[in-house]
């Protein structure tokens, strides 16, 4: 029973993470939104803020878009599912971090983030 429970829970973290994977970096790279880093309104303008290059907006972007993507492959082909889950908290947790270098940020910024690399870890650990 508890490991039908965490498998199911496991699967709609899966959706989750990609569906906000998703809506971040295809419908809402341009939009300004409350949890941007620094005064960006953008995808590039919040790597920027980070001092990250700019080709690292789209092999990060194009990494996770294919992390989503075999996370919700995995609900038929399991194999697929710890690997990326795995790659996926490592990306969130390397968000995390420079959500927190921004000193006059809030920590809430750094809230989704947090979520999704405590989701990731629990799909990919448990």
């Amino acid at each position: 029973m508890a490991i039908d429970i965490m498998h199911s829970l496991s699967l709609v973290f899966q959706m989750i993470i990609a569906c906000v994977i998703f809506s971040v970096w295809i419908i809402r790279p341009n939009w300004n939104t409350a949890y941007r880093a620094g005064n960006a309104s953008n995808i590039k303008e919040e790597f920027a803020v980070y001092g990250l290059p700019d080709w690292s907006v789209y092999a990060i972007g194009a990494t996770k878009i294919a992390l989503a993507i075999a996370l919700i492959a995995g609900y038929w082909k399991s194999e697929l599912v710890d690997p990326a889950a795995i790659s996926m908290a490592i990306l969130m947790a390397g968000a995390v971090i420079c959500h927190l270098r921004i000193k006059e940020d809030s920590l809430s910024r750094a809230l989704p983030a947090a979520s999704m690399l405590a989701m990731s870890l629990f799909i990919g650990l448990f």
